[in-house]
């Protein structure tokens, strides 16, 4: 790999795949926690977190975020050991944003008391809809009551910098399920929201039974609309959408995520995780065993590598920053890549602008309304040629 300079920031994925229950729609590499070997996991992962600071060092680490899975699946004593371990490895004085995923019902006082000792200033949190019909029927274990008694929690011990994610086109939602959602949602008052509608990934639950006739998903339209009133709702309340899926108050927008879209180096550590360092993408072995058994080893659990061209690193900053609602920086394109964009991409530019679908403004490239919302057909524009 080539090495990251290490006076750039280098931030840091953690994944921890336990979760107590699987649910219906879920893709990401997880396993039951039950009867799994957490404990050693654990120490694999501080590992794997040495072994890779060995070979690509970095002195700053703006953002780190734990992941799964589900983080908060593990005991206070574990994520005492995790947190405690990354302190050791990593330069984490340097960090501003060190979120961790939860999950509404699985927070104790103790976890939060370990979080806070350990310097965790951000929670996200997996709601996806306020409907306990629809959260049965999707497979989560949590209730509407779970997440506002968790909110509260969340409160008391002074937890402020709190993101929840919402699914919506959920099989049997209703519009007015959904507004119902958004507006309990909203009532929260919580600084930061995403907002992604269904997708049937393949060997989940739910794509199995979609091929049986047995989910009925609303239709495009009424997908369309959910979203549409989503951003409206989302402004009147003063959370302004910065990427597709993305809202915040001002100065709460998730520095971690803006680490991908801005299509910067990034660690990834965990059963299954991907990582990006000088120009090569990485990834790590899914099962938790070949996960583990080069790491006792003292071997990298890397299953794959790919070294990036510069048409690639050009397609994906392409494809990641037009996500962004501030869109690409024309001035910093030419920089990172030494060519100036009208030079690459002068020729599509007028029919996309044609069509309403982008505009330059300020020396940016950014996305209409109309162009986020079929965001996949517009980036395929931006494929190069072979």
């Amino acid at each position: 790999m080539h090495k990251p300079n290490p006076s750039k920031s280098t931030s840091a994925y953690i994944h921890i795949p336990f979760c107590e229950h699987i649910c219906y729609y879920c893709d990401f590499n997880k396993v039951f926690l039950e009867g799994q070997p957490v404990d050693e996991y654990i120490q694999a992962l501080l590992k794997e977190i040495e072994l890779t600071l060995q070979i690509h060092p970095t002195k700053i680490s703006d953002t780190i975020y734990i992941g799964g899975g589900t983080p908060t699946s593990l005991s206070a004593s574990q994520l005492d050991v995790l947190l405690e371990g990354i302190h050791r490895l990593m330069p984490t004085e340097t960090t501003k944003e060190f979120t961790v995923e939860a999950n509404p019902g699985d927070l104790t006082e103790e976890k939060l008391r370990v979080m806070k000792h350990h310097g965790v200033n951000r929670l996200s949190m997996g709601v996806q809809t306020f409907n306990n019909r629809l959260l049965k029927k999707i497979g989560r274990k949590h209730s509407a009551e779970d997440v506002y008694e968790t909110i509260q929690l969340l409160e008391k011990n002074q937890f402020d910098n709190v993101s929840i994610d919402l699914i919506y086109a959920l099989p049997g939602q209703t519009l007015e399920d959904f507004r119902d959602t958004l507006h309990r949602a909203i009532d929260l008052g919580l600084p930061h929201y995403s907002m992604y509608s269904l997708i049937l990934e393949n060997k989940t639950m739910f794509m199995n039974w979609v091929r049986q006739g047995r989910l009925e998903l609303p239709t495009q339209e009424v997908e369309s609309q959910m979203f549409e009133e989503a951003i409206e709702a989302m402004a009147k309340s003063g959370h302004h959408q910065y990427e597709i899926s993305n809202f915040a108050a001002p100065g709460k927008e998730s520095q971690h995520n803006l680490v991908y879209w801005n299509n910067d180096n990034y660690y990834g550590f965990g059963a299954g995780a991907s990582g990006y360092l000088g120009n090569q993408r990485y990834k790590n072995f899914g099962p938790i065993q070949h996960y583990l058994k080069p790491l006792r080893e003292g071997k990298l659990p890397i299953v794959e590598t790919e070294d990036l061209t510069v048409k690639n690193q050009i397609e994906e900053e392409m494809f990641l920053g037009l996500r962004k609602l501030e869109g690409v920086s024309l001035p910093h394109f030419h920089k990172k890549f030494g060519v100036d964009f009208m030079t690459v991409y002068g020729n599509i530019l007028p029919a996309l602008i044609d069509k309403n679908w982008a505009v330059i403004d300020h020396e940016r490239l950014k996305l209409t309304q109309t162009g986020l919302f079929i965001g996949n057909e517009v980036f395929e524009k931006f494929l190069l040629p072979k």
